[in-house]
């Protein structure tokens, strides 16, 4: 930590005589702050009031790549912000995933610039991530949006990006603020703004465009090094460079099913007329929390049902196995557990196994690069004897089945038997379902898979989406610390490498799903708010993990709270928050 040391200094340019006495002319006075550079594990003298874009040149500028946002005490700031006593710093560019957020940002705030200056009757949304990149819808009442158009826009980020354009920060009254977002055609953001209570609203212009992004921004547009815009769908996907080697774009992979499940919840919030959160806060403040409950719990049990009728179907062909995928804190066991109701009042028998109970023996688990055990990867799971129990049971015949006891890390057997009987159905849940390694030795025609994640459900306004993350990490550090014994802390700590084995584990193999469920819901956020603010709220200043914690209350604080007793027993987010009717 910097200690808090400063130096003044203090030159005289000269003395004059007047009626005899000695009169000195003062002419600097400065005073410099100890600044430590986490970056090179330096300290550093720089005058109070220097910008973090002048330290990071006073520190001899220690990043491979332009910096894009800085932490400092452990807290993310602005390049642009200007330090008045001495603090620790840390410069973050685009290889970390915060530099990439206020890349993205200052990328979004250009193309809304662009849009405004191309096609001023038009409305931009940028909707959610899909394909590595962005999906954007733009509304043109004027002309079709064809490849010519998409050019254009594209044509003029570039030129707002070569003049190297300020990104100002205002900070006026709310009113003052939503008055403006007004005069703009951004009803959206006004209507946040109004329905969050704070009595002051910051945000950022570009050359006179007025634009409000949830995180700080890049100092100019010049810091844009990298992008592209291309047909997608009925929209444009907006691509940007890679995480590892900002150097190249992203490639594209195309996600159709994936898009087609967003593409369902957006006709649901706009029936719903719930588009953003703004909508979302003043529904609940007229006293309609209970109908968007039962209407979003309604709406997943139709998928879910739906999902189980194409199962049923398809028993009378061979189909004899449910493998159900997604990333963590996705709802996996909720689901599984509503689709074994669903499935037997298609008069089918479902029968469900975890592969966590096929976990090799702790001591035979494979290791990371780090040394430690890997238990995100596939290979941590015993595959020949999985298979071997798989197809046994399919012949008809019994298996012991096992379980693992994860405080000693050994395999037991405590007499359970499993023997699929006429009717049954078996359903297999973890991480790994969808990876074809996995059942390899199976018949592909008894398998059904379904992935499941939580989607994005909502959006602050149409320049601001709620990454699908967000939910997920939100969700696991209730469920960690109301379950687990796990503080907010450990959580924060631990998943950066959970979305590495999702990377690597899950990610690929998610369009090769027979269905997509989205587990997220409209008015989840505002449910999670009160579970999850006073957890956030006991990480310090002083852990590394502050700088997240701080930006996931600020990002809650957008949210109207409702109290958990709205969510019925069966809700997906009771397996979080608990007090629901499955046993977990």
């Amino acid at each position: 930590m910097a200690h808090d040391k400063m130096r003044v200094e203090i030159s005289i340019l000269h003395g004059v005589h007047v009626d005899g006495l000695r009169i000195f002319a003062l002419v600097l006075y400065i005073i410099y702050m100890q600044i430590y550079c986490k970056n090179n594990t330096r300290y550093y003298e720089a005058p109070e009031g220097a910008s973090l874009e002048e330290i990071y040149r006073i520190a001899g500028e220690p990043l491979p790549y332009r910096p894009m946002n800085v932490l400092v005490n452990n807290k993310v700031e602005g390049l642009t912000y200007r330090c008045r006593q001495s603090v620790d710093v840390e410069f973050v560019d685009y290889t970390n995933l915060s530099g990439q957020r206020t890349y993205v940002r200052s990328l979004c705030h250009i193309l809304s610039k662009a849009v405004n200056d191309t096609l001023p009757q038009a409305t931009l949304n940028l909707e959610h991530s899909i394909s590595r990149g962005y999906y954007c819808v733009i509304h043109n009442g004027v002309q079709p949006l064809d490849k010519a158009t998409i050019e254009k826009i594209k044509q003029r980020m570039q030129e707002l990006i070569d003049a190297d354009i300020p990104f100002v920060r205002q900070r006026v009254p709310t009113p003052d603020a939503a008055a403006l977002f007004r005069r703009q055609g951004m009803e959206d953001k006004a209507r946040l703004i109004e329905t969050t209570g704070k009595d002051y609203t910051s945000f950022y212009e570009l050359d006179g465009y007025a634009n409000l992004f949830y995180g700080c921004l890049t100092p100019s547009s010049g810091y844009i090094h990298l992008f592209d815009m291309m047909p997608y769908f009925d929209g444009v996907l907006l691509r940007i460079p890679q995480k590892n080697n900002p150097a190249e774009l992203e490639p594209l992979v195309r996600q159709d099913k994936m898009f087609d499940v967003y593409k369902e919840s957006l006709t649901l919030k706009r029936a719903m007329g719930l588009s953003h959160v703004g909508d979302l806060n003043r529904a609940i403040a007229e006293g309609q929390t209970m109908q968007i409950v039962l209407v979003s719990e309604a709406m997943q049990e139709k998928q879910i049902a739906r999902i189980a009728e194409n199962i049923a179907f398809r028993y009378s062909d061979g189909l004899r196995m449910v493998l159900i995928s997604g990333p963590s804190s996705s709802g996996k066991t909720t689901f599984a557990q509503r689709l074994g109701i669903q499935l037997m009042a298609n008069l089918l028998h479902p029968v469900r196994i975890s592969l966590d109970d096929y976990f090799l023996n702790r001591l035979d688990t494979p290791r990371d690069s780090n040394g430690e055990y890997d238990f995100e990867s596939l290979y941590a799971l015993d595959l020949p004897y999985l298979n071997s129990d798989m197809q046994t049971l399919l012949r008809g015949e019994t298996i012991n089945l096992p379980s693992y006891n994860f405080q000693d890390g050994v395999r037991r057997y405590k007499g359970k038997q499993l023997r699929l009987e006429k009717n049954s159905l078996l359903v297999i849940e973890g991480i790994h379902a969808l990876n074809p390694e996995l059942t390899a030795y199976i018949d592909p025609a008894c398998k059904y898979r379904v992935y499941v994640s939580a989607l994005t459900s909502i959006s602050l306004d149409n320049h601001n989406w709620i990454p699908t993350t967000d939910n997920r990490l939100l969700r696991r550090i209730i469920r960690d610390y109301r379950f687990r014994n796990y503080s907010a802390r450990d959580t924060l700590s631990r998943w950066p490498s959970v979305r590495k084995g999702e990377d690597q584990w899950i990610f690929p193999y998610q369009e090769t799903a027979d269905a997509m469920f989205n587990s997220a819901m409209l008015y989840e956020l505002a449910a999670l708010r009160r579970f999850a603010e006073p957890v956030l709220s006991e990480v310090r200043e002083s852990d590394r993990e502050y700088a997240e914690a701080y930006r996931l209350l600020r990002f809650l604080k957008y949210f109207t709270p409702i109290s958990d007793r709205e969510l019925p027993g069966t809700s997906l987010l009771r397996e979080f928050v608990g007090g629901g009717s499955f046993h977990y």
